[in-house]
């Protein structure tokens, strides 16, 4: 009788998996795919779209710089006659203002003398109305409040008029926009009229001060820069 835990070993052992199929193989050299392309000659082989039969190609050479009808380095047209003040051809750079140009190396001793003696005479102008209209402790200070409106004003118009009608020499600008102007108006004067009132409990007053000044200031630089550029082009349409 067999023993059914030690199965005989006469028999063939089946075989748990199928053989492979070791035959020759019926196609060893596939044919490849068919050229989805097949009468490009374009030289990027075999499947390559060539870019001029992409979709959008034309669109995008069209666009692109360089393009037949635009050629590279082509030169800009001009502004046509006639145009605003500062108008410029498609591409090119925005002209520096003059009055923001830096002075040159051998020039800079020349613009801190000029900025030096119009600071002084701006200073000295800020002083004399300080004297002709004293502040007393108590009170609001207007005279500050109107040499810094004043100020700022004139900054703005003598800007606009540098840039747009008059050609000056180079040392005006730092004399009288950053000397002169720049003397007269004052933030540390601000400073410690907030602080003095602060100081004498007048609270409200103070904060008031502390946030009508730079409103006025660049309301009035704003205004009068406005203006004065609405006034050089009515002249320059009218001439």
């Amino acid at each position: 009788m067999p023993d059914p835990h030690h199965p005989t070993t006469d028999g063939p052992d089946p075989e748990p998996f199928p053989a492979p199929d070791s035959g020759p193989d019926p196609n060893p050299h596939p044919e490849p795919a068919p050229d989805p392309h097949p009468n490009s000659d374009s030289g990027l082989g075999p499947g390559v779209v060539p870019d001029a039969d992409r979709p959008g190609a034309a669109g995008a050479r069209a666009a692109a710089p360089g393009a037949p009808g635009t050629p590279c380095g082509a030169p800009a047209e001009p502004p046509p006659p006639g145009a605003p003040h500062g108008a410029r051809a498609a591409g090119e750079p925005a002209p520096l203002p003059p009055f923001l140009g830096r002075p040159r190396a051998g020039t800079r001793w020349r613009v801190l003398a000029v900025v030096a003696a119009g600071g002084a005479l701006g200073a000295s102008a800020r002083y004399g109305a300080g004297l002709l209209w004293p502040t007393e402790p108590d009170a609001f200070p207007w005279t500050t409040l109107g040499v810094n409106v004043v100020g700022c004003a004139l900054i703005g118009v003598f800007l606009v008029v540098l840039q747009e009608a008059w050609q000056a020499p180079p040392l005006v600008r730092p004399f009288v926009a950053t000397g002169v102007l720049g003397g007269f108006t004052t933030f540390s004067t601000y400073a410690v009229d907030v602080e003095r009132l602060v100081h004498d409990g007048e609270v409200a007053t103070a904060l008031g001060y502390l946030a009508l000044t730079p409103l006025a200031a660049l309301t009035a630089v704003w205004g009068a820069a406005a203006g004065t550029d609405r006034l050089l082009a009515g002249r320059r349409v009218a001439a």
